[in-house]
């Protein structure tokens, strides 16, 4: 059975561009194994991920996460079964902040900011979907 799980967290300590390529570089190393996939959103302290695959390895991954310390705050904004995966394209994509259109994350949320605290699960996974159309997505 497929799922599909969308959160968010505050960094513990934020985060510089080296230590984010260092947990993108593990998860696209360690995912294709655990048949797990999807997309990594950092902005401002925050991140935003969901995660696509079997429910075992996906609980498994976000039962990780939340006992991480380097993250706090977090918080489930959608969980769910799904037919097929949406970001199967991607053993951890990430989203290119230079390509995020505040005009877009507008349409989704109550300001141009990108926070997914006062955004819900349902409108974050939409700007997701824009984000993967408008070819906002990097994976190296």
């Amino acid at each position: 059975m497929l799922v599909r799980l969308l959160y968010a967290s505050r960094a513990h300590i934020p985060m510089g561009e080296a230590e984010l390529s260092t947990i993108l570089k593990q998860s696209r190393e360690h995912n294709p194994a655990e048949g797990i996939t999807g997309l990594l959103c950092y902005s401002d302290g925050i991140f935003m991920q969901v995660l696509e695959g079997g429910r075992d390895a996906i609980n498994a991954r976000y039962k990780r996460i939340v006992g991480d310390t380097r993250h706090n705050d977090v918080i489930l904004l959608s969980y769910e079964e799904v037919g097929e995966r949406v970001f199967a394209g991607w053993s951890m994509g990430q989203v290119n902040l230079q390509r995020l259109n505040p005009g877009l994350v507008l349409k989704y949320s109550e300001t141009a900011k990108l926070d997914p605290y006062s955004m819900s699960g349902n409108s974050l996974m939409a700007l997701f979907h824009e984000l993967v159309s408008s070819g906002a997505i990097v994976c190296s």
